[in-house]
């Protein structure tokens, strides 16, 4: 036995001394699936492969991969994953990758000379007031080949029923002017009910529309495929790309933007009444029945309101598609609310830089938000459960009718 851990102590010390980072990095990684495996089981109450209900606390839902990169190189790790709550393994540093790339963001100002005061005060807070702008560029690589292979992913590995397209506006330097450009994103939900994040574009504010065919047409490229329901707001551009390169799939008008569409062609009077109306159409319980409660809806407006008791009319189709999908999932995939609310956390943490100094300063921020968002999703708690999921195509066949045909 002494023999035999001699052995194994020699091995180690040649395999340190020779700088052998195969059996380093096989080494870390065993070490790594071990912690993890141990936190799994504290976290469930039983190792692996037991079965005890009485000590069980929750049960295992399979494994995830993910790449780690450390000093002997990037490890691929099996992260254990819970069927209900979270977990998350000690050993890595969740939101780490988003501080880095905001921190290069605002060095990259810094050293431009283009950063406002409150930047400025942040640099010097963050303590990188002498940095170089080689460090700076060295830094950048870096987290952008890091981007570039979150949104250069293949999306084949499964089907993606519900997607949602929107975009938020950022301020960015270019040419000697401040403009706004889009941030176009993508986020969808997978066959197996968990939420990604698909994609991420920058364009010229005001080139949104033109921008959007491109950017869905990159989707499919990367094997986006078994979309059956495109939730948006009524951006021309956008509605118009949904149409010509997701073919078959039906489009969801979000009732939120919609209704600030119908409040605008009213007095302010009348939008708390409009907007009310408006509700009572969604809070019915199927496809017919809400049909029936809008077209109650047109008559009530149309003396007064015509334009509203127009729009009603003109957007019937889009507006009630997702009755046509499982009766759980009808809250979420109504509006774009979800998306808004990844908005506000792009929002919220890029505002801390302001004004972008160049077009690429944003990917690299809004990408790592996205990424780390992303594994966050994937660590939490399903969006729909995977038997709803399954759902789909039969409550498709059952709810839809001529009018909702009409959507795709």
């Amino acid at each position: 036995m002494a023999d035999d851990r001699m052995a194994v102590l020699d091995t180690v010390r040649k395999a340190i001394a020779e700088g052998d980072q195969d059996f380093l990095r096989e080494g870390v990684r065993v070490l790594a699936q071990a912690v993890m495996e141990a936190e799994v089981t504290e976290l469930t109450g039983l190792p692996h492969g037991e079965r005890d209900p009485e000590r069980r606390i929750t049960r295992r839902n399979g494994y995830r991969d993910r790449r780690w990169d450390t000093r002997v190189g990037t490890v691929e790790l099996a992260i254990p994953r819970v069927r209900d709550g979270s977990y998350f393994p000690s050993l890595l540093e969740p939101r780490r990758r988003a501080e880095r790339a905001l921190l290069a963001v605002v060095q990259e100002a810094y050293v431009s000379g283009v950063s406002t005061r409150r930047v400025d005060d942040l640099v010097r807070t963050l303590g990188i007031e002498g940095i170089s702008k080689s460090e700076v560029s060295r830094i950048c690589a870096a987290l952008d080949a890091e981007v570039e292979a979150f949104r250069a992913r293949p999306l084949s590995d499964t089907g993606y029923p519900y997607l949602w397209l929107d975009a938020t506006y950022l301020k960015v330097r270019e040419g000697g002017r401040v403009v706004s450009m889009a941030a176009l994103v993508a986020v969808g939900v997978a066959l197996t009910g968990e939420r990604r994040v698909l994609g991420i574009e920058l364009s010229p504010g005001n080139d949104e529309g033109s921008a959007w065919p491109a950017f869905i047409r990159r989707l499919v490229e990367r094997g986006l495929h078994g979309v059956r329901l495109v939730i948006s707001d009524d951006h021309a551009g956008l509605v118009r790309a949904v149409r010509e390169q997701l073919l078959g799939s039906s489009w969801q008008r979000c009732r939120v933007h919609f209704t600030r569409n119908a409040q605008d062609l009213v007095p302010r009077s009348a939008r708390s009444m409009v907007a009310s109306a408006i509700r009572l159409v969604f809070e019915q319980p199927d496809g017919p029945a809400a049909r029936r409660q809008l077209d109650s809806v047109i008559d009530t407006v149309a003396p007064r309101f015509p334009a509203v008791a127009e729009l009603l009319a003109d957007a019937e189709p889009d507006l009630l598609s997702h009755y046509a999908f499982p009766e759980p999932h009808r809250r979420q995939i109504r509006s774009t609310n979800p998306q808004e609310r990844l908005n506000k956390e792009i929002k919220r943490r890029t505002g801390v830089v302001g004004i972008f100094p160049n077009r690429q300063s944003v990917i690299r921020l809004v990408g790592m938000i996205l990424a780390e968002q992303d594994d966050e999703w994937q660590d939490g708690r399903r969006y729909f459960r995977p038997e709803t999921m399954a759902l789909i195509d039969a409550t498709s066949e059952q709810e839809v009718g001529p009018a909702l045909l009409m959507a795709s």
